[in-house]
């Protein structure tokens, strides 16, 4: 399978978003140019990104539901992945509750947590088990893809026990960066990074 670019990944769920507006708003095609406008993305990396996909457009563009569901098939959106979340917090009972995950292939079959208020619980839904089933469950159910909410002083326990349970990827919500084995995944999502950068950029624009 070929690699595909990050940059490229993270900008292909834009084209799906101006894809379900421009299906919404009655078109049938859409043209690079149309998609670069409606997603603030030059247009060169659109074709570039869409070629990816094997789509190729006809001389007034690309035919709308078709290329969403290429690109859809691309990021592995029409084969749901089960998943289970490690610290189920305001953030992690968030994330349970998330029902636009289903839809981008991803399910969060169980929540794991050391409060024993939570434990034998359901959140959205989704049951909460004690954090030493874990590695049961995990294996069991051959479950690949593992979400960290937990306070930043413990990523890193819960990743070591994510990947001895057999997790190969590893979606990590906190700030602390996690030491695995190089076949292991790991995507951050670092709000705090964001964050700084929302403050900044406000501070510059208000304050001169």
């Amino acid at each position: 399978m070929d690699k595909i670019p990050t940059s490229t990944l993270k900008r292909l769920p834009q084209y799906i978003e101006v894809l379900i507006r421009l299906r919404k708003a009655g078109l049938k095609e859409a043209s690079a140019t149309k998609i670069s406008v409606f997603s603030n993305i030059h247009q060169t990396l659109v074709r570039k990104d869409i070629s990816f996909t094997g789509v190729v457009p006809s001389k007034t563009g690309y035919e709308v539901e078709p290329l969403q569901k290429a690109i859809e098939k691309l990021l592995n959106w029409v084969d749901t992945s089960s998943s289970l979340l490690v610290g189920v917090g305001h953030l992690g009972s968030a994330l349970l509750g998330y029902q636009e995950f289903s839809q981008k292939g991803l399910s969060i079959v169980a929540g794991f947590d050391n409060d024993p208020a939570k434990i034998g619980t359901q959140v959205h839904g989704v049951p909460v088990y004690s954090a030493l089933d874990l590695t049961a469950m995990a294996l069991q159910q051959d479950i690949r893809i593992g979400i960290i909410t937990v306070p930043p002083d413990s990523s890193q326990l819960i990743a070591d026990i994510m990947v001895h349970s057999g997790i190969k990827a590893i979606w990590n919500f906190t700030p602390h960066k996690i030491i695995v084995p190089p076949d292991i995944i790991v995507e951050y999502v670092d709000m705090f990074a964001s964050l700084a950068v929302l403050s900044r950029r406000l501070a510059e624009q208000y304050k001169g």
